[in-house]
């Protein structure tokens, strides 16, 4: 499952992804793309970003689990047809451990934020 469309913008540690909701996603319930899905793609906006920066050898993002949520706050549920926007600032990265900040936004509005501490697989 992909939850990210396209990486919109690379900076320094952060990374802006865009992500359209189509109604056949598995997170669609009742028209809203729901609360798994938003950490989901918070999730797959960090690790797009990794395998998007210099140096990454263009090669796939590494897979991985998400290993801790702290602070998780939701807004607002995007709708089926809506494009969110997630930006990630990488907070720590120790190991095969990296500790994110996320935020969703609909439009210009923050819709969800959390932190996650996300663990590759080499």
């Amino acid at each position: 499952m992909v939850m990210v469309d396209r990486v919109v913008e690379l900076m320094g540690s952060g990374t802006v992804a865009a992500f359209h909701i189509r109604e056949n996603n598995v997170f669609v319930e009742n028209g809203f793309f729901r609360e798994p899905g938003l950490i989901e793609n918070m999730a797959q906006t960090a690790a797009a970003g990794a395998g998007a920066r210099p140096g990454a050898e263009n090669k796939p993002p590494a897979p991985g689990y998400i290993g801790g949520i702290r602070n998780l706050k939701i807004f607002e549920l995007p709708r089926t047809g809506d494009e969110i926007f997630t930006h990630i600032t990488v907070l720590h990265e120790i190991f095969d451990a990296t500790v994110v900040s996320g935020q969703v936004f609909l439009k210009d509005k923050l819709i969800a934020e959390c932190e996650l501490k996300i663990f590759l697989i080499k």
